[in-house]
This record gives structure tokens, C-alpha cells and sequence, in this order.
């Protein structure tokens, strides 16, 4: 199956920032929605040619309520997103989280923003030691084999690549550092085997992000119990043990070892957003313990951290989160072996992010039968009007109601909502023959796809549709039949081509006589079958 050009897929989008990208006023990409060039900033949201405030609604985890977005740089807004421990093969759970912050950072972008996304891969981890171990291959080259498939998973799924993808291993000098000024400040404590612990009870905030009481929580499980002040303070730093691999290991003024899988995070966010910056994102399993101890000892050690959190459903299967011991049929590879990326994509982008996606084969060929709607439409409305050039797409005018639904907290189903209205639109104005209003549907259906990672009229889901061996096929048995019904017109035999054209139709395959020979297409789902 194609899947589209490497390249096209690894286009990154004007609005995002990056190493070599100028620190000058960004292109919002918007047109008439539009960048309004010098004074664009958070301010500016021009909707339907007109200059209007922000109005960006965002769950704030930490609030337990919709916060309305205002970023801290006016302009601009950083994200860091909890990326992958890249111990193993991805499997689509991991592939809701890229999903779902891709299209906030889509959605930002085209509201005029300057992104700085930050995506971390933890690359030294326990789990990675004991499974490279049991492979018998140094941990280094698990982690890499493993953080290749994630990438190219991402870029399978048409993710834009953040601003920065910094790994643990290569920031251990700023977590020393953060393990210094937090032991400086008597916020943790080394022991005798030089590993290094937070004190719980040393911040009187501990629990304030989930909302617990400190009595209330169970030991942590990174660390030998002996030692620790607290059963439930965290590893900093990880003394090495004897049987784990040197190179695993940093010489550090606690002692050789290894960083603690929170305080990367932290260290790596500072690194590249600063002190405080404005969205910190994950999944809901991360909030305890994992985004929790990351609130406790950046806050201690004096940062304001992230400004909103944002966290997303999992997808399910049987109702049970997502997890690797459900089996190789969940892994990404495994998916795309029968299925399109892109059919994939949509059904990790419809769902609301905060809601549950629950997987099936039948999820799966509901996606498949609504892509193949929208690329159909818009295959059929370029073909009558022309296609849009990328320009054109940016530069459209988004509807409004679709606005107000993204700006709703990603309301991408109420938004979607809005896309198929327009579809249905556009269906009509291709039956009425109406060039005007047909293109008018199709720039602003492919203009809100193209939020959402979805415009089948841009790389990398250029003239995706339905499986291309089944698109072949199908595609022969149709010319069999326009062929024995132009036979039949040739030789004046009426009845027999109408007779064709008439089954046809009842198949769900529409016969258009144009001067410049005959089409056909598969009729929309409102037109039906006869």
C-alpha cells in the first residue's frame, strides 16, 4: 500500500518553531483567518476578516475546569509532551498522545502562535536495561532500534516533528545540576549507596496536581525502601548496581549512577522552555506519580513550571486500558499491515482527546468508510473546479462554527461536524453543477482537514482512498462495463447502455457523459444507491 513520500511527511509547518528557524514574527499561516503579520500575537484572532481576542478554552487538569489560553510570551507558546520510554515496538496507545497534541499544535499554529513543541524520549530506563539484557544487545542500541520505530510511526501518521525531541541521556549535566539546587534548598537527600531522594514531606504542595493527601498515597516503587526518610519520596538519582552495564552510568558528585525518570523530564523542560512556560501534556496515567513529582521538585527548586496541563483519554480494548501485554495485534506495525495510515489517524483525531477511544476492527472500518467520504469529495470537487494549491488551504477562511468548536477545548467531534456539513454541501453543488459553491465547499473542507492533519489534498494523504488493490480492481470492472456500454451506443443499441448505466447505479457507481469522454465516481453516502 502507498503510503506517501518520506519527505513530504517530515515538512515541518511555518508556525513551528526550531533550531535555524528566526526568532522573527512567523507566518500564522492563516490568510483571510489571517496572520496579521507585525501585530500578530495572542491577541489576534481574526475570524470571518475580522480582528477578534483569543477565546481558547483549555482543560486545565490542574484546575479541574475549562481555563481560557493565555500564553505567557504573547505570540508564542511552549509545549512539552511526556514522549515515549522507547523500551519496545509502539503500539496505538502511545499513538493517541502524538496524535492529540499534534492538532493542538496545529490548531495553535493556525491561530498565529509561534510553537515551541518539546517531545522527550527517555532513552535509560529499567525497563530498557532488563529487556536489552535479556536480547543480549547493548541498552543503547535497544533504545535507538526501538526510538526508530516510534519515529517512524510518527511520520506514518502524518505527525509533524516537534521543535526539539531532546533525550534523557543527553541532559544529564542539567539534572545534576536540578538534583544540587534541590538538595541545596534541603528538598532531597542522598544515601549511603549514592542514590539520591526527593523529600515528599519537605514540599507542603505534595498531592496538590491529583488533588491527595500525602497520608493517603503508596510507597514509591524506584528505590530500595532502606534509607529513604519517607516510604513514598522518589528516586533522583539511581545509585548503579553491579549488574547493570558501566555504560550505564554517569560519574556524578552523589556517585556514579543514573537519573530518575521524573527529574528528566523537569530538567529537559527548563532546558528548552525555561523556567515556566505555558502547557505541559501526557496521558492520564502520567498525572500520578510521574507529572506530580515533576510539579514537586521543579517547584521546589524555585521554577513556575507549566502554566496548564492537558491530559488524554487512552484508547481501550474491552474496556481495559491499552498495554503491550494485550498482544501484538495492537502494535502499530501489525495495524498498518492491513491498515492506512490515514484511516488510523482520523480515528485518533475524532474522538475529543480527553475521552476513551475503544478499539475494534470495527472502529477501524467506520474510520475507513468516513475517509474514504471526505477524500472522495474532494477528489471529485478538485477534478471539477481544479486543485487548491497549499497557499490557497492556508490562506482560507475557516468557518466559524468550526472555530468556535476547536476553540472549545479541541472539540474535534463538534468539528468534524462542521466538515461533514460542508461535504454535503459541496455534494450538492457537484450534482447541481455549481463551480462556484462547489469550490467555495471544497477550500473550506480541505482548510479544516488540514487543521486536523487530514486534508486528502496534501501530502503525505494526496489521492489516499480506499485500499489500492480493491481501488484497481474495482476500477477495472467499471471500465469493462463503460466499454461494452459505449459498444452498445456505437451500435445504437440504447436500451443495453442504459441498462448498464442503470446497474451501475444501483452498484453505487455514478456514469457522468462529459465532451471530453465519460467519468464515473462512487456516489455519496446522502446520494445512496437505487
Amino acid at each position: 500500500m502507498e503510503r506517501g513520500g518520506t519527505l513530504a511527511r517530515r515538512a515541518r509547518a511555518p508556525w513551528l518553531h526550531s533550531a535555524g528557524v528566526a526568532d522573527s514574527q512567523a507566518h500564522c499561516g492563516r490568510g483571510a483567518r489571517g496572520c496579521p503579520g507585525a501585530a500578530c500575537s495572542a491577541g489576534s484572532r481574526p475570524v470571518a476578516g475580522s480582528l477578534a481576542p483569543v477565546t481558547l478554552r483549555l482543560y486545565d487538569t490542574a484546575a479541574r475546569g475549562l481555563r481560557e489560553f493565555v500564553p505567557l510570551t504573547p505570540g508564542e507558546v511552549g509545549i512539552y509532551v511526556c514522549g515515549a520510554t522507547v523500551q519496545s515496538s509502539p503500539h496505538i496507545g502511545h499513538m493517541r498522545s502524538v496524535v492529540a497534541f499534534d492538532v493542538l499544535a496545529r490548531w495553535l499554529g493556525r491561530s498565529g502562535l509561534r510553537v515551541t513543541m518539546i517531545r522527550n524520549v527517555t532513552d535509560i530506563d529499567d525497563k530498557i536495561l532488563a529487556k536489552a539484557a535479556a536480547a543480549g544487545e547493548p541498552w543503547w542500541a535497544w533504545a535507538m532500534t526501538h526510538e526508530r520505530e516510534f519515529r517512524d510511526a510518527y511520520d506514518a501518521l502524518g505527525v509533524l516533528r516537534p521543535s526539539y525531541e531532546p533525550r534523557a541521556t543527553g541532559h544529564v549535566p542539567e539534572m545534576v545540576e536540578l538534583i544540587e539546587q534541590l538538595v541545596a534548598r534541603g528538598h532531597a537527600y542522598g544515601v549511603a549507596d549514592g542514590s539520591v531522594y526527593f523529600d515528599v514531606r519537605s514540599f507542603p504542595e505534595y498531592g496538590a496536581l491529583t488533588r491527595q493527601r500525602l497520608e493517603d498515597l503508596s510507597p514509591a516503587d524506584d528505590g530500595e525502601l532502606a534509607g529513604k526518610r519517607d516510604p513514598r519520596d522518589f528516586a533522583l538519582w539511581k545509585a548503579s548496581k553491579p549488574d547493570e552495564p558501566a555504560t550505564a552510568s554517569w560519574s556524578t558528585p552523589f556517585g556514579r549512577g543514573r537519573p530518575g525518570w521524573h527529574l528528566e523530564c523537569s530538567a529537559m523542560a527548563e532546558r528548552y522552555l525555561g523556567d515556566t512556560f505555558d502547557i505541559h501534556g501526557g496521558g492520564l496515567d502520567l498525572r500520578f506519580p510521574h507529572h506530580e513529582n515533576e510539579v514537586a521538585q521543579s517547584r521546589a527548586a524555585g521554577r513556575g513550571f507549566a502554566r496548564y496541563w492537558l491530559h488524554h483519554g487512552w484508547v481501550t480494548q474491552s474496556g481495559k486500558k491499552m498495554s503491550k501485554s494485550l498482544g501484538n495485534s495492537l502494535l502499530v506495525s501489525a495495524i498498518l499491515e492491513h491498515t492506512h495510515p490515514v484511516v488510523l489517524r482520523y480515528v485518533l483525531t475524532a474522538a475529543h482527546y480527553r475521552s476513551m477511544i475503544e478499539y475494534s476492527d470495527d472502529t477501524l472500518r467506520e474510520g475507513q468508510a468516513i475517509w474514504e467520504r471526505l477524500a472522495g469529495f474532494v477528489s471529485r470537487a478538485s477534478e471539477r473546479v481544479g486543485a487548491l494549491n497549499a497557499a490557497q488551504v492556508a490562506a482560507a477562511e475557516l468557518p466559524a462554527p468550526f472555530v468556535d468548536a476547536m476553540d472549545d477545548d479541541l472539540n474535534v467531534p463538534a468539528a468534524l461536524a462542521v466538515v461533514h456539513e460542508h461535504v454535503r454541501t459541496g455534494n450538492t453543488a457537484l450534482a447541481d453543477a455549481d463551480a462556484t459553491e462547489t469550490r467555495a465547499a471544497l477550500l473550506a473542507v480541505r482548510a479544516m482537514l488540514d487543521v486536523l492533519g487530514l486534508d486528502p489534498g496534501a501530502s503525505p494523504w494526496v489521492g489516499v482512498g480506499a485500499d489500492d488493490r480493491a481501488g484497481a480492481a474495482l476500477d477495472a470492472l467499471v471500465s469493462a462495463e463503460l466499454d461494452a456500454r459505449a459498444a452498445a451506443r456505437t451500435a445504437r443499441d440504447f436500451s443495453t447502455a442504459d441498462a448498464i448505466r442503470d446497474r451501475l447505479a444501483r452498484a453505487g457507481v455514478l456514469v457522468e457523459d462529459a465532451t471530453d469522454g465519460v467519468r464515473w465516481s462512487l456516489a455519496s453516502e446522502q446520494e445512496g444507491t437505487s
